[in-house]
């Protein structure tokens, strides 16, 4: 039975391992850099010869703490979400996912399953001006950092709000923070995926090299100049009217081989001529709107001087009955037909998405007050979707802020009959007391955006009676794991460690609902945060099912079973009936076996037997 018994699967306790992977992959790739089970980076150099530098000067972009924020991004974590059905909405339809928590642990916790799936992602983070930064990264314990700030004090019980320029390392604070969730996000992108960064003249320099850095130079698309406003700013020397969005691809020849250029819907006005072959306009071929110096130069039907076209090609047209004379100037006829199939080119000087006076107008209208400053507008990250994300692509915003990113996601949809999907991650950062919104009820900037999100939704719905859109989310918080013998910071010393897993009586708290503890094993085990889950009663025990709907066949497969009561120790013939449901991982708490090594071996022979796979947490 020892071979049965060695076919149950633990439920790993943490988000990937990264440093782990790259020296397995550098392993797979480089077998001979591999010395007594670690990396010979001298052999690794040697194998690599010309390709590798040699030496300690050399071009980047460097800062104090920046191996911590590396390593920030490849320590792992063993925090989980848990559910909040209460501040969700649609949770048993939508494909929506709000999160509350710092984005560094969420960014962590969403590796395995989403990782490479996002088509697009969209952050708007603190522009680092002094007033704006709220992310407390220390480096000591990722998961621990978090519950610290939420109880607004650190551990010298000094307030975490802003990274003031008084405080010293002002630049490097910022980028501390920003490096490891560029570099998490980055695995996220599908390789076909881009990433949008907004930002202003603060750390528009230090972000553009950070993201060459992190996504690579040659994946740079564009620095987009959005002007975000229309009134001039006295008190400066020159008036900032822009802020600068930076575009960066996952793989840049990826995009490149789907569309050679990003296009904006054809403009289709002033079609109003029409012929035999439909409607259509007369735009010039000579002269100032048509052609300039270094065009052909010569005469055609009495009119001399540059033209937009070769004197054959013209003669073509003419033939063709598309030149006509119009005074002392030739025009062409420009149908709406071929106007309708071409696409415009877009620029990087976007002057016409929508001024920051805008949506901040339209979200008060909206929510009845105004409750988040400078929101982003959302014809903005309009024109993003339509340019990059396909219509059933995910997009991802982990800088919430408003949930404007939602807001335009479900828009979009409505606009172009997409399916499209967010996920949004945004810190539980409270409004200051003073606040419009304080006062009005909402705690933190979490509680702002899921209401917007729920005010939009009704407003799109009922703006679109033709199309099903999706307006909901299920909402989730970040929190500790679930389980008491993950629970260990990763600082105690082997002994200790073992000690402590040795005087675990329980495998899970005992405030966690069943919910928590299934969302964290889903989790850890690659599901997504909007699986289709079905309580099941099977021979007078409950389990919890994950479900695989099959619509034209009407039927639903079973892909996870799991039995998470600690305290009920099933029989064996309860455990071979919920078998037969024939699910392709069984999923079981060790304790609920109460020691039962017996009980254990014929699970595991019963799930070898019926091809399933069985696994314990």
């Amino acid at each position: 039975m020892n071979d049965e018994v060695e076919m149950i699967k633990e439920v790993p306790g943490s988000s990937p391992d990264f440093r782990t992977e790259l020296a397995e992959q550098l392993a797979e790739l480089a077998p001979e850099a591999i010395a007594d089970g670690k990396i010979d980076v001298g052999k690794l150099k040697e194998l690599l010869e010309g390709d590798a530098s040699d030496t300690s000067e050399r071009f980047g972009l460097f800062w104090p703490g920046k191996k911590r924020a590396m390593r920030a991004a490849q320590t792992s974590t063993t925090a989980t979400l848990r559910p909040d059905k209460e501040n969700s909405k649609d949770w048993d339809t939508t494909q929506n996912v709000f999160i509350e928590g710092d984005n560094l642990e969420v960014l962590k916790v969403l590796q395995k399953n989403y990782h490479g799936k996002i088509k697009m992602i969209y952050i708007d983070p603190p522009y680092n001006t002094g007033k704006d930064f709220v992310y407390p990264d220390n480096y000591k314990e990722g998961l621990d950092t978090y519950l610290e700030w939420t109880r607004q004090v650190n551990e010298k019980g000094k307030r975490v709000t802003t990274n003031a320029e008084t405080e010293g390392r002002y630049h490097s604070n910022w980028l501390n923070m920003m490096y490891p969730r560029l570099k998490l996000a980055r695995n996220l992108l599908t390789d076909d995926g881009v990433i949008f960064v907004s930002i202003d003249d603060n750390e528009a320099a230090h972000l553009r090299r950070l993201l060459d850095e992190v996504f690579g130079e040659g994946n740079f698309v564009a620095a987009i100049n959005h002007k975000s406003r229309g009134s001039v700013s006295n008190d400066k020397i020159i008036s900032p009217n822009h802020n600068t969005i930076l575009v960066y691809a996952r793989r840049f020849e990826d995009i490149y081989s789907n569309r050679k250029s990003i296009g904006l819907d054809p403009d289709l006005s002033g079609f109003e001529a029409s012929d035999e072959r439909g409607a259509y306009k007369l735009v010039p071929v000579d002269g100032p709107g048509g052609a300039r110096k270094g065009n052909p130069y010569y005469e055609f039907l009495g009119v001399e001087g540059y033209f937009r076209y070769s004197r054959e090609t013209m003669q073509e047209l003419y033939d063709a009955g598309e030149i006509v004379k119009r005074g002392n100037t030739l025009q062409r006829k420009y149908y709406r037909e071929k106007a309708e199939a071409s696409r415009k080119t877009d620029t990087t000087w976007w002057d016409d998405a929508g001024y920051t006076s805008s949506a901040t107008t339209a979200l008060k209208s909206l929510m009845g007050g105004a409750y988040f400053d400078s929101p982003k507008p959302i014809s903005l990250i309009g024109r993003m979707l339509t340019q990059f994300s396909d219509k059933d692509s995910l997009v991802l915003d982990f800088f919430a802020g408003s949930g404007s990113t939602g807001h335009a996601v479900m828009k979009q949809n409505a606009l172009d009959g997409g399916s499209r999907r967010f996920v949004l991650v945004q810190l539980p950062e409270p409004t200051p007391e003073t606040s419009e919104a304080h006062k009005a009820g909402f705690a933190t900037i979490s509680d702002v955006a899921r209401r917007r999100l729920d005010l939009a939704g009704h407003q799109i719905k009922a703006a679109v009676t033709a199309q099903s859109v999706d307006c909901g989310f299920r909402s989730y918080k970040l929190s500790d794991t679930n389980f008491a013998k993950w629970r260990v910071s990763s600082d105690v010393e082997e002994d200790a460690l073992q000690e402590h897993l040795l005087s675990l009586r329980d495998s899970a708290t005992d405030d966690a609902t069943v919910d928590d503890l299934l969302t964290e094993i889903l989790l850890k085990q690659g599901y997504s945060l909007v699986e289709q889950i079905r309580d099941r009663e099977i021979d007078g025990l409950s389990f919890r099912a994950v479900v695989e709907i099959d619509v034209e066949a009407d039927k639903e497969d079973t892909l996870v079973l799991a039995y998470l009561d600690e305290r009920t120790k099933p029989t064996l013939g309860q455990l071979r009936a919920a078998v037969e449901a024939k699910p392709v991982q069984f999923i079981m708490l060790e304790d609920a076996f109460q020691g039962d090594d017996e009980l254990k071996t014929n699970l595991a022979q019963i799930c070898k037997t019926n091809g399933i796979e069985l696994w314990t947490v």
